[in-house]
């Protein structure tokens, strides 16, 4: 098997590169670097500097790696800047998720992993999130996830490809510190970047529903979700070497619940820093809770996260202080 990682340069991309390599896959990677690095992908792991939009980069590439496989990664991801720009997103990651896709059936590529997301199902009323849980997106940027998902079964079925949709709720850490997230769109880069203006985490909210008021979200490791690609990539080649051309939805998360505050307090306690929080008002679209239900990964790939949230904050500050000339900003 040789996959094809887009995307392979970025915060996710990297670990999921690197995660497959050290199960002694063969990867390809393609990214056109407009968030990505390319010092973050391995020697010797060739990188393709291009675009899911081209069609001719995707089938010289295919042709040329004898790609046989695609874990698809590449794509806008900033909420906010989805609400501005609505038909860029769309533009991004549903056409270039098309665009891909007609390169993979005409190329005969018979698997095919999307990295979707905990955006799909909105505000969900519910304890835990399970699968059936119904999708209610509340961003342009969620819409593009769940309509890519209807795109990507409906092709495998067309194309027969077996096909998986991972759907990530809240990611954090880093394997290494030059694979850290440098962008500033989460609680915990937000929080860090708090802290070295001298000021106090922010916490939007202290009156939702929930034993200490404040939003209760389900975190997950990066290196964690790197190795549920791992096993859902060979899982679809096992499918596809057999003629079965079957789809998967799963959750990827640890289904424990931590709240903004406790969240806070453990950033402050590991990093050092003794700044009060500041309380300012709930940000709009905001769920109380959303953890996830991880039953069906479990049960599916033998897969379940290793990593607790003190090892992701650990990590993430170690990367965040190595990379802080390479830090962005939502747009």
């Amino acid at each position: 098997m040789t996959f094809l990682i887009t995307g392979g340069a970025g915060y996710i991309g990297s670990h999921v590169v690197r995660a497959m390599v050290a199960a002694g896959e063969k990867v390809v990677v393609l990214d056109d670097l407009s968030t990505g690095n390319e010092d973050r992908v391995p020697e010797g792991v060739p990188l393709v500097i291009g675009s899911v939009l081209d069609r001719l980069v995707l089938d010289q590439t295919i042709r040329e790696h004898k790609i046989t496989g695609v874990v698809h990664l590449a794509g806008k991801k900033q909420v906010g800047e989805s609400v501005e720009k609505p038909l860029y997103y769309y533009h991004e990651n549903v056409e270039g998720l098309q665009v891909l896709l007609g390169a993979v059936a005409a190329a005969g590529i018979r698997n095919f992993l999307f990295s979707s997301s905990a955006s799909v199902y909105g505000m969900p009323d519910v304890d835990l999130v399970t699968e059936q849980t119904p999708p209610a997106p509340l961003s342009p940027y969620g819409e593009t996830k769940l309509a890519g998902e209807w795109l990507v079964r409906a092709a495998g079925k067309a194309h027969g490809i077996a096909t998986a949709c991972l759907r990530y709720f809240n990611v954090a850490g880093a394997a290494t510190p030059e694979l850290a997230d440098t962008g500033v769109f989460n609680l915990v880069p937000m929080v860090f970047e708090r802290y070295d203006r001298g000021e106090g985490a922010r916490i939007f909210g202290d009156d939702y529903p929930t034993p200490d008021g404040t939003c209760i979200r389900d975190y997950i490791h990066v290196e964690d979700l790197a190795e549920a690609h791992v096993a859902a990539a060979r899982k679809l080649a096992e499918w596809a070497g057999a003629g079965e051309y079957k789809d998967l939805t799963v959750n990827i998360g640890r289904g424990e619940g931590v709240s903004v505050r406790e969240m806070v307090d453990l950033l402050g306690e590991l990093t050092g820093h003794d700044q009060a929080p500041v309380v300012t008002p709930r940000r709009p679209g905001d769920p109380a809770k959303v953890v996830a239900s991880a039953d069906r990964i479990a049960a599916e790939l033998g897969w379940k996260a290793r990593h607790d949230v003190r090892e992701m904050i650990v990590s993430a500050w170690a990367g965040w202080q190595a990379n802080k000339s390479l830090v962005h900003h939502e747009r």
